[in-house]
């Protein structure tokens, strides 16, 4: 048996297998995704997700799915499923024998006397899903007839059936192509072998997405099915199904297919998942690399880029990629600033941390590959652009102030990582000098100073130091403040104070680290991450739930993100050395078993604050699985 497989009982059991989700994504940013059973229950789902950049920067979902029919005597076994208000239709799932993912997601279905193997893949560097069809077993003639429903929308909509849509199709070699908008590139839907389209145009009215009813969000969708497929298959030959924004040559598909197979990373043990994850979102296309922040609704982040590209290559020995991954990111440098969100003309730039982190992230490829010359030759100039805009002061009031402490903010507006933003405004504004933006900016000062030699950048570093203990610490607290604006400080025990801990430029004693590090573990610390809050407070919400407004509300304010694990525990190793190895090895331990959770072979983006920490948000987050990937770099040095 696999490291990941689901049986019969568990996949014919909805209650169960609609809560696991296959996503798996390429080099040229498209991605499929769907339950383990192939339900959609979310407007993100699809078997083909595609950026459009003609259109804007988003994904947009092409090929929504394909349902199958067996026919046999014929009699026609359809072995889709699909949600409608108040029941599934058709009921597919009941055929399911098994669910594999060795080398590649991997169903198998009975109906009667036919065995029926379904694989799906992703073309490594095109937009395209090839899905290979085998017959294992039969015992008389047998016809598929496959069944495309397309969408021709961004992944954040929902298509509604209308009269404007292009129904017209041109003929491509063993199949069609369609354009149903303009604006949008061709669908190819092609087979491996001959086969007749029967067109038999339709809305399909209704169908719901579940988690997007649970989100609050509209969840009906119409989508257009153009007709069907119908081919003969046999023991001897599979049929491969594909589906791309450019023609393929069918006489090709079995070849491709299997040339894709080979190029697979087993996902035969918890390491190797993560190792298969992180690949998955690093994304190359019109020269440029970026890190999709999580899946399946984010596009790239300047922040999450920063924090999780090293875990993401670094880790696995791909310099290249990562040196290609902070050249594309300083394209769209405007001033001291990196865009938040996006890229090009669709940037926003409110991000206070995003350059700070840029410093975090040049200093683990020194650590590394102790390749300084590098650094020094591509990013110092750079280096030197941020730390110059923020003395001279930039947008959104961020500025330092005389005693060399960073800070910015205005009302409205939420700068730092715990950026959720409610009708109300930002739930945790942070106005003023938070406490990591301070424990990066005066990393990010030694790093360049210790690369430059610019005394006066010392000097400012040191000022730092003295103003960051004077500032943020209290001796009978024994940790320290989450933000200071002027006489003002705000003494919530969140986990952004970590931070001072773990990097590689540090301001405070041994002695007061681990005493911040044991207020967070005591109050913060759980088997999927830290909390954002601390569960005494009255603000805290232990549950990531309800609408937009619920959830954005619990987002920062107790709710578990694992990405803060990497930095807690290279702040404990500091202090506690090998003592500190057998905490980190049981918290890596206990993420096994998420593997088959969720986002199946990944790590989701956030968890429940109360235990059992169900997972929630993005199924699978780039920073999660990097700094996992790195947290378990730091415990293998040891």
């Amino acid at each position: 048996m696999s490291y990941i497989h689901f049986d019969k009982t568990q996949l014919i059991n909805l209650n169960y297998s609609l809560e696991k989700e296959i996503i798996r994504a390429n080099k040229s940013g498209c991605y499929t995704n769907s339950t383990i059973i192939g339900c959609n229950t979310r407007k993100y789902h699809g078997l083909l997700v595609a950026p459009q950049p003609q259109i804007d920067s988003q994904h947009h979902v092409m090929l929504s799915n394909v349902h199958e029919t067996v026919v046999q005597h014929g009699a026609s076994f359809n072995l889709g499923i699909a949600k409608y208000p108040g029941t599934y239709s058709p009921r597919g799932h009941k055929y399911l024998e098994d669910f594999d993912t060795e080398p590649i997601p991997k169903l198998t279905y009975r109906v009667g006397g036919v065995l029926l193997q379904k694989e799906i893949i992703l073309d490594s560097n095109r937009d395209r899903v090839m899905i290979r069809y085998t017959l294992l077993e039969a015992h008389s003639p047998t016809k598929l007839r496959l069944q495309p429903f397309l969408a021709f929308r961004g992944h954040h909509s929902l298509s509604k059936a209308n009269t404007y849509l292009n129904k017209k199709y041109k003929k491509a070699d063993q199949g069609v192509v369609f354009r149903l908008y303009d604006a949008y590139d061709p669908l190819y839907l092609q087979l491996s072998k001959k086969n007749e389209f029967v067109p038999a145009p339709d809305w399909y009215y209704d169908i719901e997405y579940i988690r997007e009813r649970e989100r609050g969000y509209d969840y009906h969708e119409d989508l257009y099915v153009p007709g069907y497929f119908e081919v003969e298959i046999t023991k001897d030959e599979p049929v491969i199904f594909s589906a791309g924004l450019q023609e393929a040559k069918a006489a090709t598909r079995k070849q491709s297919f299997e040339k894709e197979v080979a190029r697979r990373f087993p996902r035969n043990n918890f390491a190797n998942c993560l190792k298969n994850s992180a690949g998955q979102f690093i994304a190359k296309r019109d020269g440029k690399t970026h890190v999709i922040a999580g899946f399946p609704w984010f596009g790239w982040w300047g922040r999450d880029t920063f924090i999780a590209a090293p875990g993401l290559t670094l880790t696995l020995g791909q310099k290249e990629t990562f040196l290609e991954i902070m050249e594309t990111m300083t394209r769209d440098m405007k001033g001291p600033l990196f865009p938040n969100v996006g890229s090009g003309v669709d940037t926003n730039m409110n991000s206070l941390d995003a350059p700070l982190w840029y410093f975090w992230a040049l200093q683990q490829y020194v650590i590394f590959t102790e390749d300084e010359a590098t650094i020094k030759d591509k990013h110092l100039k750079y280096m030197k652009q941020i730390i110059d805009g923020f003395i001279a002061g930039t947008d959104f009031n961020i500025r330092v102030l005389e005693n060399g402490l960073l800070c910015g903010g205005e009302e409205g507006k939420a700068l730092t990582w715990m950026d959720a933003v409610t009708d109300d405004g930002p739930v945790t504004p942070r106005i003023g000098c938070p406490v990591e933006i301070n424990a990066l900016w005066y990393n990010a000062l030694c790093f360049y100073y210790s690369l430059s030699g610019e005394e006066n950048i010392n000097e400012l570093a040191q000022k730092v130091r003295n103003s960051f203990e004077e500032n943020f610490w209290d001796d009978r607290k024994g940790y320290l403040a989450d933000v200071v604006n002027g006489e003002e400080k705000d003494w919530s025990i969140r986990p952004n104070m970590i931070f001072a801990t773990s990097l590689p430029f540090r301001a405070l004693s041994d002695f007061q680290n681990d005493s911040i590090l044991e207020t967070a573990r005591a109050k913060l610390l759980t088997t999927r991450g830290l909390r954002t809050l601390a569960p005494d407070d009255p603000r805290y919400k232990g549950y990531y739930q309800g609408n937009q407004y619920q959830r954005d509300n619990a987002y920062h304010q107790g709710t578990v993100w694992p990405w803060l694990l990497g930095h807690f525990m290279e702040g404990y190793l500091r202090i506690h050395g090998d003592k500190g190895k057998n905490l980190i090895e049981k918290t890596i331990t206990a993420f096994d078993e998420v593997m088959t959770q969720y986002g199946v072979g990944t790590v989701a983006e956030i968890y429940d604050g109360d235990p059992p920490h169900r997972p929630k948000g993005a199924i699978s987050q780039a920073w999660s699985v990097g700094e996992m990937l790195r947290m378990m770099h730091l415990v293998n040095k040891l």
